[in-house]
């Protein structure tokens, strides 16, 4: 007697949203860890762009900034971005300038869900105090240029789908406001299961259904995780309706093509 081909069911976030979730907002606004935390409830892939933009130069945002200036940077950036909104649905966290960008700004509305992760100076400037890796913040006063940002860029951010403050507030909260609001704002059914419940391994696991020890195997195996860098409405105030090889040194960002054997990271920095 045959047995039936195991057939995994639907991602019903995936298939809800239909577009990626692009976080955006200022440095330290919780974009990468609230990123990974709002992935792993929808059973979705998380990508941070910074990672992305570095893995591609072979540098970090810091070397590209010293060495090729911020429109470089920006241009790098601009065509990262475009490869992950083309990608699968997934939870994309941008750098704090990516959504100031034109281009970038026009391709992510027409592409995919937009959140502003806000929060409030002093814990802007408490997070970014915690790391460098700053480039707009090396050798300045922090608050002068926090505060000349914010003036700049919130006006901008504002013009986001879904708007979530985050100060003060844990990043695991925030993440299940941005699902309570995406869920308000696209009009569907709970996207993620409620907490406590069984969660189906994520799809990049090739785990699920396969029971306890196969998942045991694979992750028993499987090589560590690359390490990453480092409540709910629309801007309405309501429901909106549905409508490890070492690094090569970079030369200059043009000249980063990558060597074709993975085309989700040939960028072209």
């Amino acid at each position: 007697m045959r047995r039936p081909k195991f057939r995994k069911p639907p991602n019903y976030a995936a298939h809800a949203l239909k577009r990626p979730i692009v976080l955006v907002g200022l440095m330290g606004a919780g974009k990468s860890s609230i990123g990974r935390l709002l992935a792993a409830r929808l059973n979705l892939e998380f990508k941070d762009a910074d990672t992305e933009i570095e893995s591609a130069a072979h540098a970090s945002i810091d070397e590209l900034f010293e060495a090729h200036g911020e429109d470089a940077f920006r241009s790098g950036e601009r065509r990262v971005i475009a490869r992950l909104l083309a990608g699968p649905t997934r939870v994309v966290a941008t750098g704090g300038g990516a959504f100031m960008d034109r281009d970038t700004r026009r391709r992510i509305k027409n592409s995919a869900h937009s959140v502003w992760l806000k929060a409030n100076l002093e814990t802007l400037l408490k997070r970014v105090s915690r790391r460098g890796g700053r480039p707009l913040l090396k050798n300045k006063d922090p608050r002068g240029v926090m505060e000349a940002l914010m003036t700049k860029r919130d006006p901008v951010y504002s013009q986001a789908d879904i708007i979530i403050e985050t100060s003060e507030i844990p990043p695991a909260e925030v993440a299940d406001q941005v699902i309570k609001a995406l869920e308000n704002h696209l009009g569907v059914g709970p996207l993620a299961a409620p907490k406590g419940s069984a969660k189906p391994h994520s799809k990049t696991t090739g785990t699920q259904g396969r029971g306890k020890s196969a998942a045991t195997r694979l992750n028993n195996s499987a090589k560590p995780a690359k390490q990453l860098r480092p409540g709910g409405q629309n801007k309405h105030g309501g429901a909106r309706p549905a409508n490890d090889q070492q690094a090569k040194p970079h030369t200059a960002i043009a000249a980063e093509t990558g060597n074709g054997s993975n085309p989700e990271n040939d960028d072209g920095i």
